[in-house]
């Protein structure tokens, strides 16, 4: 059994059934957080997990016209997460791409091809009936590895 003991407002450690602490994780919200359990990013140890995020700004209103606009800005606040994490683009390991249209599979593909440069993920492309806000055609989850 392990339990879980919020350190500051901004990290969690977690404690293993021999009383022994784990590794702590660090929460890196980016303001854009509509309920309590939901955070942009969290690392723990050399791990850096990025929620399923979209082009969504601060006040909730849909960036970009198009899958391509949608997923440059939506990259832009990925790579500002990660930063904050200690982390990069290229650190990235995984991704999963959600898009409400399957032929918007291209214009998202080169989108990430100029966000990534040369970087190189594991990938999966979604298709979905919809996204949490009408107008969203894409959200993107990742997750990346730092060295310690």
């Amino acid at each position: 059994m392990r339990l879980l003991r919020a350190m500051d407002a901004g990290s969690l450690d977690c404690l293993d059934q021999r009383g022994e602490w784990l590794v702590a994780k660090k929460l890196f919200p980016d303001g854009t957080e509509v309920t309590p359990f939901y955070v942009r990013a969290i690392r723990s140890g050399p791990f850096v997990f990025v929620s399923g995020t979209t082009s969504l700004d601060s006040k909730g209103r849909v960036q970009g016209k198009n899958a391509a606009e949608q997923t440059m800005v939506t990259m832009r606040k990925i790579e500002s997460a990660l930063k904050s994490a200690g982390c990069r683009l290229s650190d990235l390991t995984q991704m999963t791409i959600y898009v409400t249209d399957i032929r918007d599979m291209a214009a998202v593909t080169k989108a990430l091809s100029k966000s990534l440069k040369r970087a190189v993920v594991t990938s999966t492309l979604v298709a979905v009936s919809a996204l949490a806000v009408p107008g969203l055609v894409v959200e993107i989850e990742c997750m990346g590895v730092v060295e310690r």
